[in-house]
């Protein structure tokens, strides 16, 4: 999959990439994509200046190739955040790192201390209210009976009551956007409530051969997507 130093990804026109995922994975015969909403946040430029105007080119060239029928924007929260020193396990999950040679924990009377950990104090940038304007966008469009079916492309646990309900109502295709394993509260029956639900994950074939014409109306793309 892409990757920030893997050009010809990121340029990516949405509506395109709905299509493929429909016509290669849904089954519906028939279906179109007719709404695409994307849920977003602005990068705030004090401390990435290039990465938020290059995002804000991004967001203009969407609609200047009808890309997208809503941007939906949240926020970027940042703060100084504490916790202890991790690595991945094969899952992702966190492993707490423990004092162990070459690099140990001692008291005053140079005794290892039994137990330690190693806090780090780091600078966090989260993206607040996405997960919430996708579930609000996904019912809306159920309650006012704009769509006969929904692709929802995020693997975002908090996701899962929403989605859930959607499927007694709609089929819902979900799309894991990421390289790591499906959430797995987002996992059900493809039988459920009205059937004819799917999974899949994006590969980097999809990214590539959905993107935006370069230049998109008065946009181009920035250097390295």
């Amino acid at each position: 999959m892409g990757g920030s130093g893997l050009p010809g990804w990121k340029w990516l026109h949405l509506h395109a990439l709905a299509e493929r995922l429909l016509t290669q994975h849904s089954g519906w015969d028939g279906a179109h994509v007719n709404r695409v909403v994307y849920c977003t946040a602005r990068i705030h430029g004090g401390g990435n200046v290039t990465s938020a105007q290059d995002q804000d080119v991004y967001l203009r060239a969407l609609r200047a190739a009808n890309a997208v029928d809503v941007i939906e924007l949240g926020t970027y929260v940042s703060r100084v955040a504490t916790a202890p020193l991790a690595v991945r396990d094969r899952r992702g999950r966190p492993i707490i790192c423990a004092p162990s040679w070459p690099i140990m924990v001692q008291d005053g009377d140079a005794q290892a201390i039994s137990g330690a950990r190693f806090m780090a104090s780091v600078a966090r940038r989260e993206e607040k209210g996405s997960d919430v304007n996708v579930a609000t966008h996904l019912l809306l469009d159920l309650f006012y009976h704009r769509i006969d079916a929904a692709i929802v492309i995020s693997n975002d646990s908090d996701l899962s009551l929403p989605i859930r309900s959607a499927r007694d109502v709609v089929p819902v295709g979900l799309v894991n956007p990421t390289p790591g394993y499906p959430a797995g509260a987002l996992n059900d029956n493809a039988g459920r409530g009205v059937g004819r639900h799917w999974w899949c994950q994006l590969t980097a074939a999809d990214f590539i051969n959905s993107q935006l014409p370069n230049p998109s109306g008065r946009y181009r793309k920035p250097m390295g997507w």
